[in-house]
């Protein structure tokens, strides 16, 4: 088994903050591993030093030189007006046919393939950026986060390619699920140290809880011992005729201290608690004929649709077909085309967009924004805890917001609009950047919100959580779909792989090249068979003629040949008969 990439005792810091130190770990053919951990813990970083895109403090990386690595970068890097295709074949150095051959199974047609890369949504844009990656024919991927902003159905066909993907990969992702279903191998990444567990994921997590439970159980042994000879410390210290056996007590307490084990891999999340609000009857939501778009541009018509208090429905479509733009209208962020919807009246609402973090003052205080934006009668107390369950301690309540990483930004403005506690929650992508512990917690917490939730997510473990309802967005409109989110995920699923992809025509005059180069090779084959045929009969002539001349004679060794080349014969026989027909 080959090594494609070794990391050497790499070591990484920011200032005072160590990332990693004596990180090692070698890639070898055909593994997949999955990387996981929590926000700001490392893992990027170690893919940046991977890459060659951040230096290592200390420490080295060795690529195989028969390494082909594959990355999906996040910059755009296509030329000023270039096509599609002409991008792939740019990219890849393919043939047009082995190119248009890939993009049809990620289902981007020859019609899109003609387009400026620039004219192409978001959500195509990233298939095609896939395409390429996957163009240039890698025996190892290393990817970061390649779920977060991906439409379901890219997200499914990028996980069908990487189930039957032969090659090895190691994938960051907080999707629980993509996880489950494409590496067989788990990484976790915590602060300051890794480990390495040779199963996958759901092993993992099932063999780190009961690691996590042994260990409390022998913290706990220890800690009582400790009390023990505390409280007989406490009781005789200051009597001189025990003064002895007290100072062998207190080293002994201090022996046990140093037994005590860090349980470095302890869950920080184990519940969210939102404040309550009432619980509704009434009609939370009704759209009718809405219009929505951009610059007089239309982008969906015919929206109707319902929904009432105690629902969480689940917007679904491609990327660029108006998901974003949906919301952004229901939460009166932008104006309707035309029609109407019209919420609760007495109920109040938050709205969570993908750029919303870009407006947070980077000067305030984690705690002073969460104060500010919790509802009034809401105590301190109450601020605390969802402070702390959303991984925030007091030392990082303490910290401007600037100096925060994506994931704690976007974990502390959920905190905040939690807080405000609104009847109606609009959000668009709440999930990215969580780890998935956050995120299973956060989906458990608004499951038993009593107010409204309309909602969009790339995280099917969060979907699946949350959503009691869906809303397709399809062919320019959208509705109601009344169908549970798993059957959804199922049908859609069997549609992907019943889509048989048709391989486009190859350039004529390969084609002929490459049928005549595989008679030829048929041929060789077989006149390779026919001579192995021709050698072992003659074998078996001559030991026959052996025993005609000698009819007395009893060789075992040349009856155990004669018996062996039988078989060979036989075996070379059928051989060449599969191979002819």
């Amino acid at each position: 088994m080959s090594i494609l990439l070794q990391a050497s005792n790499l070591s990484k810091s920011y200032g005072r903050q160590q990332i990693f130190t004596d990180f090692n770990f070698s890639i070898h053919d055909k593994q997949k591993i999955g990387v996981i951990g929590r926000n700001g813990a490392g893992k990027s970083t170690l893919f940046r030093i991977l890459t060659d895109e951040e230096q290592a403090d200390d420490g080295q990386v060795i690529i195989s030189p028969e390494t082909r690595l594959g990355t999906i970068k996040q910059e755009n890097d296509w030329l000023e007006a270039e096509q599609a295709l002409a991008y792939l074949l740019r990219k890849s150095k393919q043939p047009e046919w082995t190119a248009k051959k890939l993009a049809a199974a990620f289902e981007i047609s020859e019609e899109r393939l003609g387009l400026e890369v620039s004219q192409l949504s978001g959500g195509w844009r990233m298939r095609l950026k896939i395409v390429a990656m996957l163009l240039t024919e890698p025996n190892l991927f290393l990817l970061d986060e390649p779920t977060n902003y991906l439409d379901l159905n890219t997200l499914l066909l990028l996980e069908n390619y990487l189930k039957s993907y032969k090659g090895s990969l190691v994938i960051i992702s907080h999707d629980r699920e993509f996880i489950k279903k494409t590496c067989n191998e788990t990484l976790e990444i915590y602060q300051g140290g890794y480990y390495h567990y040779a199963g996958p994921i759901e092993e993992y997590l099932a063999f780190k809880e009961q690691k996590q439970s042994t260990l409390v159980k022998q913290n706990e042994g220890l800690a009582r011992q400790q009390e023990h000879l505390q409280s007989f410390v406490d009781r005789f210290r200051y009597k001189s005729s025990k003064a002895k056996q007290a100072q062998a007590a207190i080293r002994k307490i201090n022996k046990l201290e140093e037994k005590r084990i860090t349980i470095e891999h302890a869950a920080g999340i184990t519940r969210i608690v939102l404040p309550p609000v009432p619980k509704r009857k009434n009609l939370a939501l009704r759209v009718k004929n809405l219009e929505i778009g951009y610059n007089e541009q239309s982008l969906l018509a015919k929206i109707n649709f319902e929904m009432n208090f105690g629902e969480r429905l689940l917007i679904l479509g491609q990327n660029g077909q108006g998901k974003t733009t949906l919301l952004k209208t229901l939460a009166s962020v932008q104006l309707p085309m035309s029609g109407s919807f019209h919420w609760y009246s007495a109920a109040t609402l938050a709205y969570h967009a993908q750029d919303s973090l870009e407006v947070l003052d980077r000067s305030e205080q984690v705690w002073a924004y969460l104060r500010r934006m919790a509802a009034a009668e809401i105590k301190t107390e109450a601020v605390l805890k969802m402070a702390s369950d959303f991984l925030f301690d007091e030392e990082a309540q303490k910290k401007p917001i600037g100096v925060l990483s994506g994931g704690e930004k976007s974990r502390l403005q959920l905190a905040a609009i939690l807080l405000a506690k609104p009847d109606i929650l609009v959000m668009d992508e709440p999930t990215s950047h969580l780890d998935f512990e956050t995120v299973e917690a956060l989906g458990q917490a608004l499951a038993k919100f009593n107010g409204a939730i309309i909602f969009t997510s790339h995280d099917r473990t969060f979907a699946n959580l949350l959503a009691t309802g869906l809303v397709e967005i399809k062919d320019g409109s959208a509705s109601r779909k009344f169908q549970d989110y798993e059957d959804y995920i199922e049908a859609l699923e069997k549609q992907i792989s019943n889509n048989v992809v048709k391989t486009p025509d190859k350039n004529p005059e390969q084609g002929k090249q490459e049928a005549y180069a595989e008679r030829k090779a048929l041929q060789r084959e077989l006149a390779s068979i026919e001579k192995r045929l021709a050698k072992l009969r003659l074998q078996r002539t001559e030991i026959v003629e052996y025993f005609s001349k000698n009819p007395t004679n009893y060789d075992a060794e040349r009856m155990m040949i004669l018996s062996d080349l039988d078989k060979n014969i036989i075996e070379a026989e059928n051989e060449w008969l599969m191979k002819a027909n």
